[in-house]
């Protein structure tokens, strides 16, 4: 009987990693029945298909459409739409992806069925409880009978919070498959032409952590620095709407946005990508763009206090400043100076990650 292994998305840093898993299990049709669910948590109609298509993904099986809410009202929404889902089409595995709202609800509503899961992109730890996607790493690595691991921090997470060693299976970082299936592709990307911007000579920028954004002192601190490295290199900012929302209620939106520093809308997978892969440096607040900053060899300056991707630091590209004006003035300066970090690409950052795991699954699903 074909094993039904159950995948669930919620949100855009999820599609990156369930499209290489999907089409692992795809080619093994006599062995497995996979069934994508979109828990709807993130979903923009225009960008959802643009990204599905871009990764190569069907459409998903089923669609639960729980939109926007508090984290409380969100994750209800999605853990009764999914016990619905299970009990009409029980799943043999549930496989979680990351630690947004979805991944923790999914989790949840599998081990009160008694369904196992499999979590990918286990054991990360940032050690600030402050951060939402903290609890929902810690709830689902728990309750998880499966843990897929990125990095050997993750390893050492698990292990000190008592998880069996049997439990853990160390694979690699599964979106770094989808970026090495997509670095000849994003090459065909007008995004550089479009914005008349030269390789090697503009930063690309992200920000839309709560912590940074919320925060109207912090966010025009960050802002205002982010203007004055406009004025030595262009600096090009996919605004999150979040962000964009919050600048456009302070007024700061239009007093921002010049030649130098240009605020432009969300982009697909691919256009980002030729973005991020031909700039100078990034600069962002995400947990994802650590991680290919760090395969791509380019210097990542990350606006956070910590990281729950510790090797991006340790052997990576990433440097940590915090949102500190100052600290990442002068990491820019060392940048500027010629003296930028490269790294190297971590252990198991191959590509071939959903392989690996795949090949796990038909022994334990």
């Amino acid at each position: 009987m074909k094993k039904h292994i159950t995948l669930i998305v919620g949100a855009r840093p999820n599609f990156m990693k369930a499209a290489p898993l999907l089409r692992a299990l795809k080619t093994l049709p006599d062995i497995f029945r996979p069934t994508l669910i979109h828990t709807g948590q993130h979903y923009d109609p225009k960008m959802s298909e643009l990204f599905f298509n871009e990764l190569g993904m069907d459409k998903p099986n089923i669609f639960l459409g729980v939109g926007s809410g508090s984290h409380a009202e969100q994750t209800a929404k999605i853990m009764i739409e999914l016990e619905k889902s299970f009990s009409q089409d029980r799943p043999d595995l549930v496989v979680v992806f990351g630690d947004v709202n979805s991944t923790m609800a999914a989790a949840l509503v599998a081990a009160k069925m008694s369904i196992r899961i499999a979590h990918v992109e286990a054991g990360l730890r940032s050690f600030d409880k402050a951060m939402p996607e903290e609890i929902n790493r810690i709830v689902t690595d728990r309750l998880s009978d499966y843990l897929f691991v990125t990095e050997e921090s993750g390893i050492r997470n698990l292990k000190a919070e008592g998880v069996p060693s049997e439990k853990i299976f160390f694979t690699g970082n599964i979106m770094i498959d989808s970026l090495t299936a997509s670095l000849e592709a994003c090459k065909r990307s007008t995004i550089l032409d479009d914005l008349s911007l030269i390789p090697g000579k503009y930063v690309c920028m992200t920000l839309h952590r709560p912590s940074n954004v919320d925060n109207e002192k912090i966010l025009r601190e960050i802002m205002t620095m982010i203007i004055s490295i406009a004025d030595r290199v262009p600096v090009v900012f996919p605004a999150h709407p979040r962000t964009k929302k919050k600048m456009t209620q302070l007024g700061m939106l239009d007093s921002v946005s010049d030649g130098r520093l240009k605020i432009i809308e969300p982009l697909g997978y691919l256009d980002f990508l030729a973005l991020q892969s031909s700039s100078f440096f990034v600069l962002t607040d995400s947990g994802g763009i650590q991680e290919e900053t760090t395969y791509l060899r380019i210097p990542c300056i990350t606006m956070r206090e910590n990281t729950e991707r510790p090797v991006t630091v340790d052997v990576g590209s990433n440097i940590l400043t915090g949102p500190h004006p100052a600290k990442v003035l002068e990491a820019v300066q060392l940048i500027l100076d010629g003296k930028a970090k490269r790294g190297r690409i971590p252990d198991l950052w191959d590509g071939k990650t959903a392989e690996r795991i795949v090949t796990i699954l038909r022994t334990i699903a």
